[in-house]
């Protein structure tokens, strides 16, 4: 069968026209997958640094390596944190960002929190730690005076000096307190606080009449959040179960390393 010589030219030009379409179409995928990962930026993620504990502006030099951004959004007040410093952030550090991402810091106050010093005198220890931190204040050292109720408040003190009910004093102070010691109920044991934060060590010193002594941290603890984390793995005196006088001040070690404290 004859083919007509002019059908040739235009099957070539649809074949041509279909090789073309195609062609289109795979450069529009390609474009299309391209700019999604602009926009996106696919696979392209930061590990959000660590900035607790830095000045505001060396956060901010920071972030700028890291191709990120930082706004404070919120302070507290932590009298042992240097002011004016970050104290938390969000996201956290090590979290997976993308580029631009604002991370949101929390700083420590550069004006100190005030509170009002309450009344604790004849208020037994118990109410009285219940009172000073509801207070906003911390429980200092306990010291005892031969008295017929032990554990009675007699007097209330910061830094060595008498404060009187509804003067106002900086958050987070210790409030030293002079109790009660009748001659008989004069001894308690000491705790077992291995393994233990420092806050929750810190009660249980105080609630067997103990003080708490010297915090040393070893050389696993190397921030703020470290020292938040770490716990108790050496007490001087040790745990036993026999008594010891109220008022003996127990000194803590505290690590962040599990193996020390399995070793005990």
């Amino acid at each position: 069968m004859e083919v007509d010589k002019d059908q040739k030219p235009v099957r070539n030009w649809v074949i041509l026209n279909v090789v073309l379409a195609l062609a289109f179409f795979m450069a529009l995928l390609v474009a299309t997958q391209v700019g999604l990962k602009l926009i996106t930026r696919h696979n392209k993620v930061i590990t959000v640094p660590d900035f607790t504990g830095m000045s505001v502006a060396d956060a901010k030099i920071v972030a700028r390596r890291y191709d990120i951004r930082t706004e404070v959004v919120d302070s507290v007040f932590v009298k042992r944190f240097e002011k004016g410093h970050v104290f938390s952030q969000n996201p956290a550090p090590g979290s997976q960002v993308k580029k631009d991402r604002c991370i949101k810091l929390t700083i420590n106050s550069t004006q100190a929190k005030t509170v009002k010093m309450p009344n604790l005198i004849g208020y037994s220890l118990r109410q009285a730690k219940t009172e000073i931190l509801s207070a906003g204040l911390t429980v200092g050292r306990l010291s005892y005076r031969e008295d017929m109720a032990t554990n009675n408040v007699l007097d209330q003190f910061i830094a060595g000096r008498y404060v009187a009910p509804g003067t106002e004093v900086e958050a987070e102070t210790p409030v030293d307190l002079l109790l009660g010691l009748a001659p008989d109920e004069n001894e308690t044991y000491i705790p077992y606080l291995i393994g233990f934060t420092l806050p929750v060590a810190r009660d249980n010193i105080f609630e067997n009449s103990l003080n708490l002594g010297n915090v040393s941290y070893d050389e696993t603890v190397h921030n703020y959040q470290d020292t938040l984390n770490a716990v108790v793995y050496q007490q001087t005196p040790a745990y036993r179960t026999g008594s010891a006088p109220m008022g003996t001040s127990i000194h803590l070690k505290m690590t962040v390393s599990q193996a020390k404290i399995a070793a005990r």
